[in-house]
């Protein structure tokens, strides 16, 4: 199921996105539907029946989370490609619930920075409340999977001793644009372009620690939330943004999620 959280006349809610009847199933918005959902995902729901265009309602980021735990150097060749070694665990680090954005949501360049890089990753929905899972349990806690933009102040991230600012400012989070509940996500592919041109390609097969690997890490440390978010690292191609920019995040399997980068007013 891809599940969606949308707004429409004023009202947010979720919604299974589904394939109109009748239409030829492209993988684009066209003839997409929206089967709005009783209820949360992170509970009992049921989906009412009635059904609304895709393109009549606004996407927002799939969940607003509690928390986003971020992983770093999670695949090879990016940590070596920014002159960084490999770590021997997994690097964790926050990003503020403030800096979730949504599908077509504008990235607004920070004003503290001159290199602003686009990091394409495979986000993990949590969808239940967890703590020390075990890894053959990691499964369990898992809701879904969606599309993510680490976005980076990469001058700032080398001047700084902590990465708080440079990939925390607001907007620094694209998640979207909906979250895919039937996945197997040990190989998938992630490309990230900018402005058509192709930036990042990769798979997530190439991650040094696997999805079991980061939760039973994280978990052993805090107890995570229903739709909190795991990034889970980027592939080698990590590069600069500019105000008027379009990047676009793609999954397979899950989807594209597009967003432009501004400047500040």
């Amino acid at each position: 199921m891809r599940i969606a959280r949308f707004s429409i006349d004023g009202n947010v809610a979720f919604g299974a996105v589904e394939t109109a009847e009748g239409d030829s199933g492209t993988g684009t918005t066209d003839g997409l539907v929206i089967n709005i959902m009783k209820g949360i995902p992170f509970a009992d729901f049921e989906l009412s029946g009635t059904r609304v265009p895709l393109d009549k309602v606004r996407l927002l980021p799939p969940v607003l989370p509690n928390k986003v735990v971020a992983i770093g150097r999670n695949y090879a060749d990016h940590a070596r490609e920014l002159g960084h070694e490999v770590p021997t665990a997994p690097w964790a680090f926050f990003k503020p619930s403030t800096s979730v954005i949504g599908p077509a949501d504008p990235i607004v360049y920070p004003s503290f920075s001159q290199e602003v890089h686009h990091e394409a990753e495979l986000a993990v929905v949590i969808g239940r409340l967890c703590r020390e899972v075990p890894r053959e349990r990691v499964k369990d806690v898992i809701l879904g999977y969606t599309c993510a933009n680490d976005v980076t102040a990469r001058d700032t991230q080398r001047t700084e001793k902590q990465w708080a600012r440079a990939k925390g400012f607001d907007s620094s989070c694209p998640l979207g644009p909906w979250i895919e509940t039937d996945l197997d996500p040990s190989d998938l592919a992630i490309t990230a372009t900018v402005n058509g041109e192709l930036r990042q390609a990769g798979r997530t097969a190439q991650m040094i620690n696997s999805i079991e690997d980061l939760i039973v890490n994280i978990t052993e440390a805090m107890t995570l939330l229903p739709g909190d978010v795991l990034l889970t690292g980027t592939p080698a191609g990590v590069g600069p943004l500019l105000p008027g920019d379009e990047v676009s995040v793609t999954v397979e399997g899950v989807g594209t999620l597009t967003n432009k980068v501004v400047a500040r007013a």
